[in-house]
């Protein structure tokens, strides 16, 4: 469903229904927008919370689910509620990504392999009996506040040469970080709303969120 030649951002809502109901209304529809339902997101409000997204947005949903074990069932549920997309961790067992893999494609979604925490990502794309459509390059959260980490992007050419996936790099992203995730070769960067207090590197909820969405676009187009 995405295209390799098209860059994409990625919005991710971490926080609540209220939240969706506030600031998605207000972004522009556009192909090269992906709206996230982010994890805390969908601990704090299930399935229904997945449901809201799609009855505020006609496009693109990838359901940050981050599957361990249970591949399909988890699949299967954020299918039903409307995801065009799921995550399951690179650190998960082989079955577990394969038959995460081919549950998606089963549901006509689009698998994204989350290499949080990976060392390796080639590694673990090789042992695999099909590859996802998307491998994730993430720096997390928890680690955005220390010297030295940074999302890996010295793994784009390693996997590109293997692999014909579209790169996804997650993980305080700004705009400034967005301009080095496409000249590095990534296909979609993934920014997060961030509300005010919060020491996490995003898109701010109380500023202009529409417009910010719309400098984005124009930074990595």
């Amino acid at each position: 469903m995405l295209k390799k030649k098209t860059r994409y951002l990625q919005i991710a809502f971490n926080y609540d229904i209220r939240m969706v109901r506030r600031i998605l209304p207000t972004i522009e529809h556009s192909d090269r927008i992906l709206i996230e339902a982010g994890t805390p997101y969908i601990k704090r409000e299930g399935m229904d919370g997945i449901r809201k997204v799609r009855r505020f947005w006609s496009g693109y949903i990838v359901a940050d689910i981050k599957t361990v074990d249970g591949a399909l069932g988890e699949v299967d549920m954020v299918a039903n509620a409307g995801a065009n997309a799921a995550t399951v961790l690179g650190n998960s067992p082989p079955e577990a990504l394969n038959l995460f893999i081919s549950r998606c494609q089963a549901n006509g979604m689009d698998a994204m392999i989350d290499m949080l925490g990976v060392k390796d990502p080639l590694k673990v794309l090789m042992q695999l009996s099909k590859p996802p459509a998307v491998v994730v390059l993430h720096r997390g959260r928890d680690e955005e506040g220390t010297r030295g980490k940074v999302i890996q992007y010295r793994h784009v050419n390693r996997v590109h040469s293997k692999f014909d996936v579209l790169i996804s790099a997650a993980g305080g992203v700004d705009l400034k970080e967005a301009r080095s995730a496409i000249f590095n070769g990534a296909n979609i960067v993934v920014a997060n709303l961030v509300a005010p207090g919060d020491p996490w590197i995003g898109i701010p909820t109380d500023s202009n969120v529409a417009e910010l969405a719309h400098q984005f676009l124009t930074t990595i187009e």
